[in-house]
């Protein structure tokens, strides 16, 4: 990497990076998202799915359910993750406490792809945008513990060559 130049990759800057300016954007920008998608879900799965759900056979209506609360499930730890990035920015946690394996993102629930695919339109939408946002939050996660690949060959290449430029 440049000498001068600072990164904004959280494997690369360990605790330091609560205070990039970048990371506290990206983290407002998903709790944002976050919080848009669990009261969309809300209306969604306590009103506006209820009919689509009655209209289900037996069994495709507990798995509707049981999709319902595997999205929320998701949101919550997505949630919980960032509301701890945010204590870690803002001074109120230290950023080793939010290592603690009581502080990282948990487990996300499955989704049978053959519950999924009976499900109605909406619901599958909502669902998949649960995950997405999961799988986002998740390498984000898993990058200040070390847990994702270093940088690419391609990516020290260029800092390399900036280093002669």
């Amino acid at each position: 990497m440049a000498p001068n130049r600072k990164s904004c990759h959280p494997s690369e800057m360990g605790a330091a990076h609560y205070d990039s300016a970048v990371y506290r954007r990206l983290v407002d920008g998903l709790y944002t998202e976050a919080m848009l998608l669990a009261d969309e879900a809300r209306g969604y799965f306590d009103e506006g799915g209820r009919i689509e759900r009655e209209a289900l056979p037996p069994v495709m209506r507990v798995g509707f359910s049981c999709e319902s609360l595997k999205v929320t499930t998701r949101l919550m730890h997505v949630i919980a993750w960032l509301l701890t990035q945010r204590a870690v920015q803002q001074g109120e946690l230290a950023a080793r406490d939010a290592l603690d394996p009581s502080r990282r993102l948990g487990e996300a629930p499955v989704t049978e792809p053959d519950v999924l695919s009976n499900l109605p339109e909406q619901a599958r939408q909502m669902i998949a945008s649960s995950i997405d946002l999961y799988r986002r939050v998740a390498r984000l996660d898993a990058a200040q513990v070390g847990e994702v690949p270093q940088v690419s060959p391609a990516r020290r290449m260029q800092d390399r060559l900036s280093l002669v430029f």
